[in-house]
Parts: C-alpha cells; sequence; structure tokens
C-alpha cells in the first residue's frame, strides 16, 4: 500500500489525535517527523530519539526536541489497504510515543497486545497498569 507523503502525515495526525488528552498534555518539545525509509542496516518501523520523561532531572532544560520518526516506506510495505496502514502508524506512533514516558519493550508489548484484544473485542481482566 502506497500513499502520498501529504496523506501518510495526514494519518500521522489522525494516530495522534487518538491519543488519551492527558497523554497528550504531557508530549512537550517533540518533533514527529516522517522519514521514507531508516538508516542503512536498520530494520525498523519507528525510532524514537530523545530522553525518556522518567528519566530527567531537575537539570534537564534547554535541550533541542526529542524526535520520533516514523519510516513511510516499511510501514506501508506491511500494509494493503488504507485501513490497515492507519492501525499500523498508530501502533508505531503509540510504541514511540511509549518509550518518550519511559516504558521498555517488554511493557510496550503488553500494552499493544492488550490494545489489540480490546479491538478485536475480546473481554479481558481490567489491568490498571495497561491503560
Amino acid at each position: 500500500m502506497n500513499v502520498t507523503q501529504e496523506r501518510f502525515q495526514q494519518l500521522v495526525q489522525e494516530a495522534l489525535a487518538q491519543i488519551p488528552r492527558k497523554y497528550v498534555q504531557q508530549i512537550k518539545n517533540v518533533a514527529i517527523l516522517v522519514e521514507d525509509f531508516p538508516p542503512p542496516g536498520q530494520n525498523l518501523l519507528g525510532l524514537y530519539h530523545g530522553v525518556p520523561l522518567s528519566q530527567r532531572g531537575s537539570y534537564y532544560g534547554n535541550v533541542p526536541p526529542d524526535v520520533i520518526v516514523l519510516y513511510k516506506q516499511p510501514i506501508e510495505s506491511l500494509c494493503s489497504t488504507e485501513e490497515e496502514l492507519k492501525e499500523k502508524i498508530a501502533e508505531v506512533l503509540f510504541h514511540e510515543i511509549g518509550h518518550y514516558f519511559g516504558m521498555d519493550e517488554r511493557r510496550l508489548r503488553e500494552i499493544e497486545a492488550y490494545r489489540m484484544a480490546k479491538k478485536k473485542g475480546l473481554k479481558l481482566k481490567a489491568n490498571k497498569k495497561l491503560s
């Protein structure tokens, strides 16, 4: 599935609008970029560059923005419809924002599994740490 750069950017903005307000309000000084490909030799859909909120101390200030990059071509290569593309963009964006908040890969995988199960309508035990 291939879309124009403009449409991809629009889908990123739509995914960002899905993030609960309480989290969006905490996101400060972050640039969200779209690049066609990851760096050579890297098999990535997205990447967070910065100092996670959980690791910042009183010394943190006057720094360039953190950066979240979504890689257009690898994301598109996994999708055959625009609906799949929307979902994959949201998944990758949420994952990288999770790194911004200081979550590790294990924790992010748990949240993603919970989110996907919920989306499929599966009834799960509520886990306050996941929401």
